[in-house]
C-alpha cells in the first residue's frame, strides 16, 4: 500500500507501449504504476515516475520489483513460468496467475487445452520430426501452418508451409535452432476477429465489441469496432467463448481472444492475457478502456461500464523503411492541421522499418472515407508522406 496515497500499488513487469497506456489508465486512478523495464529508453520508463531497471528472466530482480507492489501484472508474456510460481511461493499476488499463464506463453498447451474444453479451432499436433508435418498435411491438406509453441508474436514465429517440399525443407531447420513447434491446419475464413474481455478474481466479467483486425505480414494495421457486419447472433457467440475461456483458465485482468470467422463458424486462432493491439481503439471509443479494466480487474475492483461511445477506426503506426528528415513534432503540426479531429497515441519509441511507434483512432460510422482517414494519418506519422498526394505545405 502506498503511504502517501492509502492506495494499493500495481507492478507491471515489462515497460513497453502497454505499460506506457496502463500507465496513463493509473494516473485517474491515483496510482503511478510502477514499472519493471528492461532497458532505460523503454516507452513506460520514459514517463512513469515508479520505474525499475530490470531483466523479466531475472529472478532475483523480479523479486525485488515484486517488494514494492500489492499486485504484479504484465505488459507481456514472457516471464518464465518457472519464476512465477517461485513468486507466488513467496506470498506475491500475480494477476494473471502462472497457471492461466501458460496458456498464452504455450500454444501447444493452449490447444490442447482448448481442444479439451469443446472451444471450436483448428486440428494441430505437436512436431518432433518432419514426419510428423507430413502425416498431418497428409491428413488434413495443404498448406499447414507452422508455429512456434512459445516466443512468437506480431507473425514472428508463423510459417506456412504449401507443400510437403517446403516443409521437409523448413522443419529440419527450425527444429536443428531448438525451436519447439507445432502444425495446425490452415483455416479457410472470412476475416479475422477479437473479443476482447476482462475478469476479475471476483468472478465479474465484462465484454467490448467483438472487432475485426486487418493484417499485413502477420501485424494488425487496423482494427474497426465494431467488426462491420457481424450478426448479433455470432457477436454473442464470440463474448460467451470468450467469457467462458477467461473462467474456464482463471484469467484475471483482459482477456484478447483472437478468432477467425469461416462460413462454419468462429474458430479460435491464439489467446493474449493483457491489454491486446485489438482494444486500443478504447482509449477513445469505449466509456472505459481496456488498460483502465485491465487495473480494476487486477485490483479486483468493481468493473467499468463497456459501452461504445462511437464506432471507432484504429490504424498502427508502423516505422517507415527509412526514416523521415522531418521531425515527429512537425509531423504532428501537419496532421492536426489536415485532421484535427484524429486521435493520437505515440508510444515515445525510436524509428525503426515495421516497429510500432503509435496508433491513431478516428471516431464515427466505419466508412470507406473513416478507414481512409485513419490509414492516412497512421501512414503520414511514420512517413511524413501523404498517399493521396495532399500538398505537404
Amino acid at each position: 500500500m502506498d503511504t502517501r496515497t492509502g492506495l494499493p500499488v500495481v507492478g507491471m513487469v515489462g515497460g513497453g507501449q502497454l505499460a506506457r497506456m496502463t500507465h496513463q489508465a493509473a494516473i485517474s486512478l491515483g496510482q503511478s504504476l510502477h514499472v519493471l523495464a528492461a532497458g532505460e529508453h523503454d516507452s513506460a520508463g520514459l514517463v512513469a515516475a515508479e520505474v525499475v531497471h530490470g531483466h523479466h528472466t531475472d529472478l532475483a530482480a523480479l523479486r525485488s520489483f515484486a517488494r514494492g507492489v500489492d499486485v504484479l501484472t504484465f505488459d507481456h508474456e514472457h516471464v518464465p513460468g518457472e519464476h512465477l510460481r517461485r513468486l507466488v511461493e513467496d506470498g506475491v499476488v500475480v494477476r494473471p496467475g502462472p497457471e492461466a499463464l501458460a496458456f498464452a506463453q504455450n500454444k501447444l498447451l493452449m490447444r490442447e487445452r482448448l481442444a479439451a474444453l469443446g472451444v471450436p479451432g483448428p486440428a494441430f499436433t505437436a512436431v518432433t520430426a518432419t514426419e510428423d508435418v507430413l502425416k498431418f498435411g497428409e491428413a488434413h491438406g495443404w498448406p499447414v501452418v507452422l508455429k512456434a509453441a512459445s516466443g512468437g508474436y506480431d507473425g514472428r514465429g508463423v510459417w506456412l508451409a504449401d507443400s510437403p517440399g517446403e516443409a521437409a525443407a523448413l522443419v529440419p531447420e527450425l527444429l536443428d535452432a531448438g525451436t519447439p513447434l507445432l502444425v495446425e491446419e490452415c483455416v479457410p475464413m472470412r476475416r479475422e476477429l477479437s473479443a476482447l474481455v476482462a475478469r476479475s478474481p471476483f468472478g465479474q466479467g465484462s465484454v467490448w465489441p467483438v472487432v475485426e483486425t486487418v493484417q499485413r505480414d502477420g501485424i494488425n494495421t487496423e482494427v474497426l469496432a465494431p467488426a462491420p457486419g457481424l450478426t448479433a447472433q455470432r457477436t454473442q457467440e464470440a463474448h460467451d467463448l470468450a467469457l467462458r475461456i477467461a473462467d474456464e483458465l482463471g484469467v484475471v485482468g483482459v482477456l484478447a481472444v483472437e478468432l477467425f470467422e469461416t462460413d462454419g463458424g468462429l474458430s479460435v486462432n491464439e489467446l493474449a492475457m493483457r491489454p491486446h493491439n485489438s482494444g486500443h481503439w478504447t482509449m477513445d471509443g469505449s466509456r472505459t478502456s481496456q488498460f483502465e479494466q485491465h487495473l480494476r480487474a487486477v485490483l479486483d475492483y468493481p468493473l467499468g461500464v463497456t459501452e461504445p461511445l462511437s464506432p471507432t477506426v484504429m490504424a498502427n503506426v508502423l516505422g517507415a523503411p527509412e526514416t523521415p528528415a522531418m521531425r515527429p513534432d512537425e509531423r504532428l503540426h501537419h496532421l492536426f492541421a489536415r485532421f484535427p479531429d484524429v486521435r493520437v497515441h505515440l508510444y515515445g519509441k525510436g524509428e525503426r522499418p515495421g516497429r510500432k511507434l503509435g496508433h491513431v483512432n478516428v471516431l464515427g460510422p466505419i466508412t470507406d472515407e473513416t478507414r481512409q482517414r485513419a490509414r492516412l494519418a497512421a501512414h503520414w506519422l511514420s512517413h511524413a508522406e501523404w498517399t493521396d498526394g495532399h500538398p505537404v505545405h
